[in-house]
């Protein structure tokens, strides 16, 4: 591999970590505009395994932007990124593919009561990514909730 081809590769994996990072930072500001940008057009996300929808970006951010108006603070901690680049119509890198794992807590929101529980939920991302004249953009997202646990209860697992 070329120095060329190297430097072009690390850009790459700089952008898609930026665009995952990205993800995480619209869902937990709640910023649904911000997050309906990160997808293709056609772009789709799977929230079933976390009792959730599967639906287009937009159908997800309304859904999200409903369910977690329960919790006043979100923080997705999306960690041990894999990347790996495929080939769409033979040129190379026009596609990425990202599993990460996430560490996910939330506080419900009191609305002026006592201090709320945390719920905390774990699992992995799939990312699967296209390379568009804009950048880097999110075509599909699915999670895969391993467990959660609610206020008051041990672990449980979906």
């Amino acid at each position: 591999m070329t120095q060329r081809a190297e430097l072009a590769t690390v850009m790459d994996r700089l952008a898609v970590d930026e665009l995952v990072t990205a993800y995480a930072v619209a869902v937990d500001d709640g910023d649904w505009t911000g997050y309906r940008m990160l997808f293709t057009a056609d772009g789709r996300a799977d929230y079933r395994s976390a009792g959730g929808i599967e639906g287009d970006a937009g159908q997800v951010a309304g859904w999200l932007a409903e369910s977690l108006a329960l919790f006043a603070m979100r923080q997705h901690l999306i960690v041990n990124r894999q990347v790996r680049f495929g080939v769409l119509e033979h040129d190379t890198g026009d596609t990425a593919s990202v599993r990460a794992d996430y560490l996910n807590p939330m506080r419900f929101a009191t609305n002026g009561g006592p201090p709320a529980p945390d719920l905390v939920c774990g699992g992995r991302y799939g990312f699967t990514l296209l390379r568009t004249p804009e950048g880097w953009r999110l075509r599909k997202v699915t999670v895969e909730e391993k467990w959660r646990r609610l206020p008051g209860q041990g672990t449980a697992t979906p």
